[in-house]
């Protein structure tokens, strides 16, 4: 595999969904963010929940994803909650 299994967070099968659409490297990983990342995630692998959303941005900041701070992890899961009552 590659650059992106050097990131915190993102082993060989995430890096494969990543690489599904269109992300192959740390720099393009960071462009897109974790948000925009995790929708084109969420549209290809339905499967995919809120600890990803988390494994994305500890990722993008360098972080164990459970170390994020409360505040972070308050907002992603307010982005997931809106975008689930717009389904």
């Amino acid at each position: 595999m590659g650059e992106l299994t050097s990131l915190r967070n993102i082993g060989k099968e995430m890096e494969r969904k990543l690489k599904s659409i269109g992300i192959s490297s740390e720099e393009e990983l960071k462009r897109m963010g974790s948000k925009e990342t995790w929708l084109r995630l969420k549209l290809k692998y339905p499967g995919i929940c809120l600890v990803h959303l988390y494994t994305l941005q500890g990722a993008i900041d360098n972080v164990e994803y459970n170390q994020l701070p409360e505040e972070t992890k308050r907002e992603l899961k307010e982005f997931i909650d809106q975008w689930k009552e717009n389904l």
